[in-house]
């Protein structure tokens, strides 16, 4: 049975949405068991099921967090785990009974905190989305067009880049950290923190003079008619990137356009003109014709596929990069690992699908008087 490296480690997630869902799944992916706390009304209410690969490898028990044996039975998980994650608003835990004192007095714990403000701070108890906490951070403002307006890169680069990574991440230091002092603590990943962080290179790259801070006039923001997207005969569209001078003049001997008088890569000037040949060039074939012009090769052009058809490429299948389980292609587990090779071993759980067994680990013996009591469901 494939576990991977994190196998024996068990983690305990209260239930939420995005950012720590995908952390958990991250972990559950990696070989740690994963059991989640799912709210009494998610047992009730008709579920994603097997569709929600976020639950992917997880267990599920319904608990009510407010009722006073519910709670208990949220701190003998704990007793049992080595990580917690949550993703409440500041203090939702704390006024529950299963904050980080709390948890951390029964157990030597990594308690993993996912908002997108923060613990603390003047917005920290403000609600949120992704896109309001990439907005300030400066990130959703320098991606689009130059007089454009800002593009919203779906949520994948706040809450799953700088959220869930940075859970993810803070989580794997600090049980690193516990083998070494003994002692548990407390992880605070904000989205606005971790996406701040993600775009250090770009910082660093204003400091020295070579960024300017407006949309798409910069070499990596499509201000370079070198590094953009270009439609093709059939309408479809390419990726072009080949920064590097040799990268450059493949490129452009592939494309066809290697005899002809073209301005320099850098010369800003004639950009407009290069633009203009690349888009001409690109009209007379379609995507996939100059995908095998391309590819395999070092002129980093690349074709712009649909989720559907990344998954069917022929890349993806070789490498295996989409997987098939519980009935459905899937992303495989990422990265990789020379002995202990991750896989995936449950389908997403339902929400209480697992609750008497769950419960029965954790000593609970009369489960039918137990349920009666309200503090928990089962599916």
């Amino acid at each position: 049975m494939k576990r991977g490296p994190l196998a024996g480690i068990r983690v305990l997630e209260l239930a939420g949405i995005g950012p720590c869902p995908f952390a958990a799944m991250l972990l559950g992916d990696l070989g740690a068991e994963v059991v989640r706390v799912d709210r009494i009304s998610a047992v009730s209410q008709a579920g994603l099921g097997d569709a929600d690969f976020t639950n992917r490898g997880k267990r599920s028990i319904g608990i009510d967090l407010k009722h006073p044996e519910g709670r208990e039975a949220v701190l003998k998980l704990v007793e049992q785990s080595d990580v917690l994650l949550e993703g409440f608003r500041p203090g939702v835990t704390e006024r529950l009974g299963i904050g980080p004192d709390v948890c951390l007095s029964r157990k030597r714990l990594v308690y993993g905190r996912m908002t997108g403000w923060g613990q603390e701070g003047s917005l920290s108890g403000s609600a949120g989305h992704d896109i309001g906490y990439i907005a300030v951070t400066g990130v959703l403002h320098a991606i689009g067009r130059s007089g454009g307006p800002p593009q919203v890169p779906m949520n994948l680069l706040g809450d799953f880049a700088g959220g869930s990574m940075y859970l993810v991440t803070g989580v794997l230091a600090a049980l690193l950290e516990a083998n070494v002092s003994g002692r548990g603590q407390t992880v605070d990943a904000a989205i606005v923190d971790g996406t701040a962080h993600i775009s250090t290179f770009i910082h660093g790259l204003a400091a020295q003079g070579k960024w300017i801070d407006e949309r798409g006039v910069n070499e990596l923001d499509t201000g370079t008619p070198w590094y953009d997207v270009y439609e093709t005969g059939d309408g479809k569209h390419v990726a072009v990137g080949p920064m590097e001078p040799q990268f450059y003049t493949e490129f452009v001997r592939l494309l066809g356009l290697a005899d002809e008088d073209l301005p320099d890569q850098h010369d800003r000037e004639g950009w407009p003109v290069l633009r203009a040949r690349y888009q001409e060039a690109f009209k007379t074939r379609t995507r996939d014709e100059w995908a095998k012009v391309f590819l395999p090769g070092d002129s980093c052009v690349a074709p712009v596929l649909s989720l559907q058809e990344a998954v069917e490429h022929p890349y993806s299948t070789e490498r295996e990069v989409f997987v098939e389980h519980a009935g459905h292609r899937q992303p495989a587990p990422a990265p990789r690992f020379s002995r202990t090779k991750p896989g995936l071993l449950r389908p997403p759980a339902q929400a209480g699908a697992h609750t008497m067994e769950i419960l029965g680990e954790i000593g609970i013996e009369d489960p039918g008087k137990i349920l009666d009591s309200g503090a928990f469901a089962q599916r």
